[in-house]
């Protein structure tokens, strides 16, 4: 009897501290996200360190009649992209504003879901970022999507 007790309270003690890591990693992703909102919105060069040098970054462009396109590019083209750009958009205050983020545990990570609302918009834009914990403890986007309405990224779509 005492050793079925002590395999119960054993296995409980497993269950219980599996669950613990899952909701610490999940909290560290959220944690992670914050940061990279709160580097971005800074236009913080830091950001250009949290993707995954492999990351699949995905631009789904919306055209004014509502049809959805997919625009990929690597990791280093869209860190080229977002240099460029950091200028002006620091000089114009551009912000992205998140809501309803969602974080879900995913087989090569944890993937969160929010609305992204850009500065002086009134709309609402779907994105996720999948992020994975690396080896030495550090996070990093393995997969972003975010949609867009500007349609100049087209010229990227492949046919």
């Amino acid at each position: 009897m005492r050793k079925i007790l002590t395999l119960i309270i054993m296995f409980v003690s497993i269950v219980f501290s599996g669950n613990m890591a899952f909701a610490d990693d999940q909290q560290e992703a959220l944690k992670f996200f914050k940061t990279y909102v709160n580097a971005a919105n800074s236009y913080s060069t830091s950001v250009e360190n949290m993707y995954a040098p492999d990351a699949k970054i995905i631009r789904q462009v919306v055209k004014p009649d509502g049809e959805l396109v997919d625009v990929e590019t690597d990791t280093n083209t869209y860190i080229k992209q977002m240099k460029l750009g950091r200028t002006g958009a620091r000089l114009k205050n551009y912000k992205n504003h998140y809501s309803d983020i969602r974080v879900v545990k995913v087989a090569n990570g944890y993937k969160i879901d929010a609305l992204r609302q850009p500065s002086g918009e009134k709309y609402k834009l779907k994105t996720y970022m999948i992020l994975q914990k690396q080896p030495s403890g550090n996070w990093l986007i393995v997969e972003e999507m975010m949609q867009t309405k500007v349609q100049t990224f087209l010229k990227y779509a492949k046919n």
